[in-house]
């Protein structure tokens, strides 16, 4: 009896690891983030530096909402869930601490910007200005 409810428990934990590995935001380097704006043209770029980083520079279309900004999840759960999100910061640190917030508020699909603004600009992308 013991055996079978440790398999039961054993399958329901792979169950569970494989929804969650569905469910996680994938990471894209700055040319595979290229090549999703270039193809999926519904995608909405979140930039969560702040107002003065953002100004310095941006993806094109990008919305802006701080990290470090008070209200930060509830301007979050403003936006809309059905989309898809491509997540950046200016290296990555918030934008990898936005994921799992995006996901608790029942966000779908998003994507990462591994290294941030600062990979797209060594990568010889455009910005915004």
């Amino acid at each position: 009896m013991k055996t079978i409810r440790f398999y039961f428990a054993f399958f329901l934990l792979l169950i569970n690891i494989a929804a969650w590995a569905q469910d996680a935001p994938k990471n894209l380097n700055a040319q595979q983030a290229a090549q999703l704006l270039q193809t999926d043209k519904g995608i909405v770029v979140l930039d969560v530096r702040t107002p003065a980083e953002f100004q310095g520079g941006h993806l094109k279309n990008a919305v802006n909402i701080d990290y470090k900004a008070a209200d930060f999840e509830q301007q979050l759960a403003k936006l809309d869930h059905s989309k898809p999100y491509l997540v950046h910061c200016a290296v990555g640190g918030r934008s990898t601490k936005t994921l799992p917030v995006l996901q608790k508020l029942g966000f779908q699909n998003v994507r990462h910007l591994d290294g941030g603004i600062q990979a797209w600009q060594q990568a010889g992308l455009p910005v915004v200005k």
